[in-house]
């Protein structure tokens, strides 16, 4: 199955935590393409530093909850503690599964895990990479693609910019 993960990091050095969490989710299946990496303020939560995101595609064999399982593995072995962080808190490295299936088609609804990711249509943070790989890609539960969807987060005052930094 085609996965789709946004990556972010708004703690220690956020670049360096993006290239190996790449370099990890390579371990999950073929890599289709990289985003590049985009900065963007923090939504919701404490205050904390500002965030760099990206997002990777790839093929991989793994079930959607197996593959969900190998993300936070990755999580923990950069340093985060799901348990003992705040929501929306600062963060060594976050994984979250954007999209699944070809096109981005799947939805999938488990106790664990609900994609299309339950916020993903309104945060340009998590769309902008997204966009950066496939601006073609349409949600498949609001039925708009995510390129019409980031234009919307930024018409509502979410900033995102391009850092010039490659994945």
């Amino acid at each position: 199955m085609i996965y789709w993960v946004g990556l972010g990091a708004n703690l220690g050095d956020r670049l360096a935590t993006l290239r190996r969490a790449a370099l990890a989710l390579e371990q999950l299946g073929e890599p289709r393409a990289r985003s590049r990496i985009f900065s963007s303020a923090p939504v919701g939560g404490p205050p904390q530093p500002p965030f760099l995101n990206a997002a990777v595609s790839l093929d991989s064999p793994l079930a959607p909850t197996d593959f969900l399982h190998a993300l936070w593995r990755i999580e923990a072995e950069e340093g985060r503690d799901r348990a003992r962080e705040a929501r929306w808190g600062p963060r060594l490295l976050d994984l979250d599964l954007l999209l699944a299936g070809e096109a981005g088609e799947r939805t999938i609804v488990t106790p664990e895990l609900v994609v299309p990711h339950p916020r993903l249509h309104e945060r340009a943070f998590a769309l902008a990479p997204l966009v950066d790989l496939d601006g073609e890609l349409v949600h498949p539960i609001a039925r708009r693609k995510v390129a019409a969807l980031f234009d919307d987060a930024v018409a509502r005052g979410q900033a995102v910019s391009p850092t010039g930094d490659a994945l």
